[in-house]
């Protein structure tokens, strides 16, 4: 039986999952298979690479770095999050990511982006954890609106979390039987329309299809999580969410809060690793 982590996005919430995370690896919790969209691809790349603490800790020492995050990258590169300094300078030089655990560890990781021109999801899998596996990290977590898309191949790319955020079906379409998903919402959220959706028309107006898919997505993300519910019931997945809403936006220059999402993050994995272990081992 293969078994899989599924990771929502959900931006700077993703320091949620990283606690959540950290603790499975403390614990030596392991996977055949694993699939993260937005920053659940950013950060669990991390898993495969065996660094407990990376994610949390390169977030803190760069969240106030305008090349890392900032309205000012922003005007000037047509990114939010800068992709030289984010996907070469700070995992080659100034934390880095562990390429050679990566490549070593069996477990197949997952990046889900969405190709602009159909508005569909792209699932794709990253073994090298090389320069085009980040490209496609980075594609994955790349935001309308506040992100150039991603060119890999003859695709344009966004975020995945516009097409599937939350991508258990497709785990369990191909193969995987029994899934741990993390989620970045608590129990009682649902998604609502989205927002300046004139706004968002109108600047991408060259990409219907996407467009498209914006609107639909608060849709597809509630019946989604219907989806997840009843996988939980019949035991095919556990589910861990946070206990209530976090208190962190897409874009966080505060050190303390993301501090205080992530310890959010490893206290609920402390709380839920033993049942998570034992569904896995059942």
């Amino acid at each position: 039986m293969k078994k899989g982590l599924v990771l929502e996005g959900g931006a700077m919430r993703g320091m949620f999952t990283c606690g959540v995370t950290d603790v499975m690896m403390e614990h030596g919790v392991t996977f055949n298979g694993m699939i993260g969209v937005s920053a659940g691809a950013a950060f669990g790349c991390n898993y495969k690479s065996h660094q407990i603490g990376r994610a949390i800790r390169y977030n803190k020492r760069f969240c106030r770095e305008p090349k890392f995050c900032s309205f000012r990258s922003l005007l000037k590169t047509g990114d939010l999050y800068g992709n030289e300094f984010c996907w070469h300078t700070l995992p080659d030089e100034l934390d880095v990511f562990d390429r050679e655990a990566y490549r070593a560890d069996p477990m197949a990781f997952y990046a889900v982006c969405t190709d602009i021109e159909t508005g569909k999801a792209v699932y794709h899998r990253c073994d090298a954890g090389d320069d085009l596996d980040l490209e496609w990290m980075r594609a994955s977590s790349s935001m309308p609106l506040v992100s150039r898309p991603v060119v890999i191949g003859d695709k344009k790319l966004l975020d995945g979390g516009v097409s599937d955020s939350i991508p258990l079906r497709f785990f369990e379409h191909i193969g995987y039987e029994k899934n741990v998903v993390i989620l970045t919402q608590p129990e009682d959220y649902e998604k609502k329309p989205q927002k300046y959706f004139g706004l968002i028309r109108l600047a991408l107006r060259r990409y219907p299809n996407l467009v498209k898919a914006i609107a639909g997505r608060y849709i597809r993300y509630n019946r989604t999580l219907d989806y997840i519910r009843e996988a939980e019931a019949e035991g095919r997945a556990f589910v861990v969410r946070p206990p209530e809403k976090l208190q962190i936006g897409s874009v966080e220059h505060d050190p303390d809060r993301l501090e205080a999402v992530y310890q959010i993050g490893w206290k609920t994995g402390e709380q839920c690793i033993g049942e998570m272990q034992k569904f896995l081992a059942e």
